[in-house]
């Protein structure tokens, strides 16, 4: 048996108040390593100081009883803690059991456990403190019984097997330890072969039952299948699936090992491993210490067992909960290499052989390279001799990297050898060298002989065991005879010695069961004296149980009949005062009556220097009190979520077990179980329960003397279980559904009182409450029902406690005959892409009398028969058109249309014509782009065009009709061409022209790019006035105006007035500007900017105009003063620029004029007036004549004149505009 260690809910040290000085816990802090419980006394640690911690923390440990147990730790922490170790139920101040260690080397604390007993089994805590905190961390030890305890109880084998008989079925499979074994009878095949068929595959079959002489294959199949169908029902309780189940195998390091996946329902389920029936310890993290360990990585579970022995050989077992989910059988051969591997020395793309010779014949062996298992191909021949004794691996073609270990395995023996590769010396460099065609190494021995004197050998050994199997047959044929029966008078009893039985043999059944041994002849006695047979024991005393009031009986055996006496505490019984002492033969016995307290002391039995004793213990079976029991066996009624309670008092007794079942199933502490044991009762805790808690709740009370037993009922009261299904029809027509179902299999502890039926109609989502009925009636009728709709139900059952889950219909439910619409006429397709297919179609001719609500539309792909549905059924499309986006590119497909109703779908249409989900041809075309782009001189320029083309067009990139230049990228995608210059420069701007060219045709587009940076400062600024009120600004050209033909002038304005820097002029393609409205008496000043596509220059200042500067000097005097006349006819200062503008641009053109009195200007294109034109936007500012063209267009190009008239005079000034493609 297992036993566990019992888990108490105790606090933790650091989880509650300090025991030792009463002080409250500091701050509570988390460890990395899970699990451990950290607590700093202080808040601030001081620098270079720390609390304790674990970097590695004990694990928890199941391991078998006599063996060798331990914990190990890895503790941090400044100043170093003080490391110590306890359990939750006993002491370990005991050092020939605990043990406390530490290796200052590795930095490990180890808590050693040797000869571990059951009674350690428990939750061990380890305790990590220094002056700045504490970490504590718990691991839990469980320990495997196993062996006779001379300490237990001895009951009768009725007794025995009526109180271990549900231990025996927690496991189910029929594997049982030898001394579990029952006899078999003759024919009865072995459990095992059973066991490794579930197992197996079906390949292997044919060989198993070979192997355990089974030759009805049909009787076998049939038997397997019904105990595969057990089986599979039994593993569903714990595990949602088993997988590739790998048999036990050697492997290259000298371990054995089997692997499976399984995916466990809960992953808290228990799993044991067992060998021939008997459980086997192991562990998940200490694998270098015992010799049987499980890896656990996801689902996959691997098992693995090292140092093999010759004794491991079995039939392993892996149970998860008592249910067996693999059996694999070990067989090791008894076998050994009489000539091991040598090592090789070969040369590249040189063959290297190993080869071996095996005492006893062997098929087939595995062959291992650097831990990696080699089969039969390419790269390795492996080779077996006809005998099966030689076997050769050979390693073809080596090179470098097949240097290592190569390794021979033949059951649990093994040997190994080097593999060493030397580079060819004769190899050309750089060239491969040839394939050698000899081969390097072997054993160096002749084989072949070592192989034949092996088989002479085991020939011989084979012959010589038939003769022995012939002279045992030949003996047992004779003794046969010689057990005729012979007349009383010719027996020789003096011949018994020479027999060649051990003198143990004369007593067959010597088991202290006097009833079935019978004493031997006083002529057997005196002929084993004569003899001279040594005395002995051959069934002795042992300790017994017995209950008051009833008889008892102790029984010694010896081999020869000889006197004896017997005592009681060391005083000698006779005959009488309660006793009757009887021998019988060999056999001595000590009857007690009635046994009474008196009766209970030491017996002992002494014959001659031979001696016996056991103990005789006098008690009662545990009781309880009737009003106890009475008021227990009361059921407990609790709703679900609330915890049960039980209690049950009784006597305080000594080696008293009290155990708690669930439906005859023990109920163990943990969980949501929590079991309480005082001197004198016994409490169970129930937490959170749940309707599948409901049932027999059992109380026994058990010591050496018997058990007894008290039951109550747990009933968990919830709301009942959804109405079982499927909801039946039982009735439809235009005006009534009737509908039909079967009461809950779960009714939540109490009566159902009624039931609730909802519906909703098909297409609505509103679910409607028609009504309950009685929870004797399991049908309801629905009178308010439309033909040809259809119709969803679901029921719910109701208790007092609430409300089931519902039962929905499976299938909705139509009032009344299926009426379908006619098909649709055929779908037409009206346009095709490689991405939309757009379809039409007409109304069936045909409605049937109801109307149509949509339509669903299939799909079928060229060359398959599958209609796919592009459309569910609750969701028509309303239109006689739809746009098809499902397609693949290329594909061809053809569709058909089903008219909806309230019934369902129609008939589908005919198909349509197939049609290809391409793009059709097409000129290409450009798609919204930029016709003017403006960079920063030094920034990467990107020019994207996205255009359309079928089929795709070849793209040309120029600049100003030239090829581009190298460092200028092109960039080709799928409907996009990108132009990207790294660095730009003032020298790439240019008109760049992108042109398309496929099959249909070709299309063109420019792109004018300007690179420019910020425009430097205008020249100096000069101030002058030539008559009152107006001041002429002239500067000098910003040294950029050469480079961009789009940068002008802006003109700000400040005066001490309004102290206030305004724009009284911009866009001025001049280097002279007149202000007006100077007034006397304030000064002004004037800043000019430099401006183009990129931004303002800094400002270029202008002297002071003040009150007495720059002034024209009129004279005071009138007799010496002349006339100055200002009048004069028109003239040009700036003339009018050629422009070239692409299509689709903008244009500005200016000039300046000056005559007085002020000319009036006209603007002609071709000698044709535009003034009055309202596309070409014309103004007059103070003699700065400007046009504006938003988009120029081709009727756009020609000459422009402007002719500026006065009084005086006329001037003009033209230039030509010529708009480009």
């Amino acid at each position: 048996m297992l036993k566990k260690s019992k888990v108490t809910e105790e606090t933790g040290t650091g989880q509650g108040p300090d025991e030792d000085n009463g002080k409250e816990v500091g701050i509570k802090k988390k460890s990395k390593v899970p699990g451990v419980m950290i607590t700093q006394y202080i808040e601030t640690l001081p620098e270079g100081k720390s609390h304790p911690d674990f970097t590695r923390k004990p694990i928890a440990l199941t391991i078998q009883e006599g063996k060798f147990a331990f914990f190990k730790a890895i503790v941090t922490g400044d100043p170093t803690p003080n490391v110590t170790w306890s359990r939750n139920n006993g002491e370990v101040s005991d050092t020939s059991r605990y043990q406390s260690k530490y290796d200052p080397n590795s930095n490990e604390h180890t808590f050693e456990m040797p000869n571990v007993m059951p009674d350690q089994a428990d939750t061990y805590k380890c305790s990590a403190i220094n002056e700045f905190g504490q970490a504590i961390v718990t691991v839990v030890l469980n320990v495997i019984e196993v062996g006779f305890k001379k300490n237990k109880v001895q009951k009768p084998a009725a007794e025995t097997m009526d109180g271990d008989f549900k231990t025996v079925l927690k496991r189910k499979s029929k594997i049982r330890p030898k001394s579990e074994q029952p006899e078999r009878k003759d024919g009865e095949i072995d459990p095992k072969f059973w066991e490794i068929l579930l197992s197996s595959d079906k390949k292997d079959y044919e060989k198993v039952c070979a192997e355990f002489g089974v030759t009805d294959f049909r009787w076998m199949l049939k038997k397997l299948n019904e105990m595969k169908k057990e089986r599979e029902e039994e593993q569903a309780e714990f595990v949602k699936s088993i997988s590739n189940l790998k048999p036990i195998q050697v492997n290259a390091d000298g371990t054995a090992s089997f692997e499976l996946d399984m995916d466990l329902i809960e992953q808290s389920s228990s799993i044991f491993l067992y060998k021939d029936g008997e459980m086997i310890p192991y562990t998940k993290e200490l694998g270098d210490k015992m010799k049987h360990s499980l890896k656990h990585t996801g689902k996959k579970y691997v098992f693995s067992m090292r140092d093999l022995l010759p004794e491991d050989a079995g039939l392993y077992q892996l149970d998860v909960e008592g249910v067996n989910m693999f059996s694999t059988d070990f067989k090791i051969p008894m076998v050994d290499f009489l000539v091991k591997l040598q090592e090789v020395t070969a040369v590249e793309r040189q063959d290297a052989v190993f080869e071996c010779v095996l005492s006893n014949p062997f098929s087939k062996i595995l062959w291992f390279g650097k831990n990696l298992p080699l089969e039969q191909g390419d790269k390795y021949d492996i080779e077996v001799s006809e005998d099966k004794l030689i076997h050769r691996l050979v390693v073809k073609d080596c090179m470098v990297v097949d240097k290592g270990i190569y390794s021979a395995c033949a059951g649990i023996k093994s040997c190994n050898a080097w593999l060493i590769v030397e580079a060819d010396k004769d190899a050309q460099k750089g060239k491969k060298s040839a394939r050698k065609t000899t081969r390097a190494g072997g054993s160096g021995v002749d084989l072949q002989k070592i192989a034949e004197e092996q088989q002479e050998k085991l020939q011989k050994q084979r012959e010589e065991i038939k003769e022995q199997i012939k002279a045992v047959k030949e003996t047992a044929a004779a003794a046969a005879q010689a057990e005729s029966p012979p007349a009383p008078s010719k027996a020789k009893p003096a011949k018994a010695p020479d027999s060649g039985m051990d003198s143990s043999a004369l007593d067959v059944k010597g088991t202290g069961d006097s009833d079935k041994t019978s004493s031997p002849p006083p002529a057997a006695s005196a002929s084993a004296e004569v003899s001279g047979i040594e005395p002995k024991i051959t069934c002795g005393l042992s300790d017994i149980y017995a209950l008051r009031g009833n008889p008892a009986e102790l029984s010694v055996n010896m081999n020869v009949d000889c006197e004896g006496t017997w005592f009681k505490d060391g005083e000698q019984l006779n005959s009488g005062a309660g006793v009757s002492i009887t021998k019988s033969g060999s056999c001595h016995k000590l009857t007690i009556p009635r046994c009474t307290d008196d009766n209970t002391g030491i017996y002992k039995f002494i014959s001659g220097d031979l001696s016996t004793q056991g103990k005789v213990t006098v008690g009662d079976v545990p009781e309880f009190d009737p009003d106890d029991l009475h008021k227990f066996s009361k059921p407990v009624i609790v709703r679900v979520g609330q915890n049960a309670a039980f209690k049950m008092p009784f006597p305080p007794q000594e080696s008293l077990v009290v155990s708690w079942f669930k439906d005859g199933t023990e109920l163990k502490d943990g969980g949501g179980v929590k079991i309480g044991r005082e001197p004198n009762h016994s409490r169970l805790l129930l937490r959170d329960c749940l309707r599948t808690d409901a049932g027999e709740i059992k109380i026994q009370l058990k010591n050496p003397f018997g058990a007894i037993e008290a039951t109550s009922q747990l009933i968990v009261l919830d709301r009942p279980g959804p109405p079982q299904g499927p909801v039946e029809t039982v009735e439809t027509t235009s005006s009534i559904i009737e509908i039909k179902w079967n009461p809950p299999k779960d009714d939540g502890g109490s009566a159902v009182t009624n039931y609730i039926i909802e519906r909703l109609q098909c297409g609505q989502c509103l679910w409607t409450k028609l009504g309950d009925v009685s929870s004797d009636r399991t049908t309801f009728r629905d009178r308010n029902v439309t033909h040809g709709k259809k119709y969803n139900y679901r029921i719910y059952a109701e208790n007092p406690e609430g409300t089931s889950d519902s039962l929905e219909t499976a299938d909705s439910i139509m009032a009344g005959v299926m009426i379908l619409a006619g098909p649709p006429g055929a779908p037409t397709v009206v346009s095709a892409s490689k991405t939309c297919i757009k379809l039409s179609w007409t109304p069936p001719e045909d409605d049937r009398g109801v109307p149509i609500i949509g339509y669903q539309i299939e799909k079928r792909k060229k060359d398959t028969n599958l209609w796919v549905a592009l459309n569910a059924l609750h969701e028509p499309i309303e239109a006689v058109n739809y746009a098809v986006k499902d397609v693949t590119e290329g594909a061809e497909y053809e569709f058909r249309v089903s008219a909806i109703n309230e019934s369902g779908a129609g008939d589908a249409s005919p198909p349509s014509a197939m049609v290809c989900a391409k793009n059709p041809n097409m000129r290409p075309c450009f798609k919204d782009p930029e016709d003017f782009i403006v960079i920063r001189a030094g920034n990467s320029a990107r020019v994207k065009i996205c255009y359309e083309a079928e089929p795709p067009p070849q793209i040309t990139w120029l600049k100003d009709d030239e090829p581009l230049s190298p460092w200028i990228q092109i960039i080709n995608t799928e409907g996009m061409s990108q132009l990207v210059i790294p660095s730009s420069k003032r020298s790439d701007s240019a008109i760049y022209t992108i042109k398309a060219k496929n099959s249909v045709g070709e299309a063109s587009f420019d792109i004018e790019v300007r690179v420019t940076d910020e425009p430097k400062t205008p020249g100096p600024v000069v101030l002058e006035q030539t008559v009152h009120g107006k001041v002429e600004i002239s500067w000098a050209p910003s040294p950029d105006e050469e480079l961009d033909d789009r940068l002008h002038y802006m003109v700000s304005q400040h005066n001490s007035d309004t102290r206030v820097w305004k724009t009284v002029a911009d866009r001025l393609f001049t280097n002279t500007y007149t202000v007006n409205n100077i007034l006397p008496g304030i000064e002004y000043h004037f800043r000019i900017y430099a401006k183009n596509d990129m931004g303002l220059s800094d400002p270029s200042q202008s002297p002071t105009w003040g009150v007495n500067s720059n002034r024209v000097q009129v004279s005071s005097s009138g007799a010496n003063s002349t006339d100055v006349c200002f009048e004069r006819p028109p003239s040009i200062l700036v003339p009018l620029k050629v422009h070239t503008p692409p299509k689709g641009y903008q244009v500005y053109m200016t000039c300046a004029v000056r005559g007085c009195p002020t000319p009036t200007v006209s603007w002609y294109l071709n000698d044709v007036c535009i003034n009055s034109d309202s596309n070409y936007y014309i103004t007059n500012s103070f003699g700065v004549c400007s046009i504006y063209i938003l988009r120029v267009r081709p009727k756009d190009s020609g000459e422009y004149k402007v002719v500026a008239v006065n009084s005086f005079g006329k001037a003009e000034c033209s230039t030509i505009v010529t708009v480009r493609d």
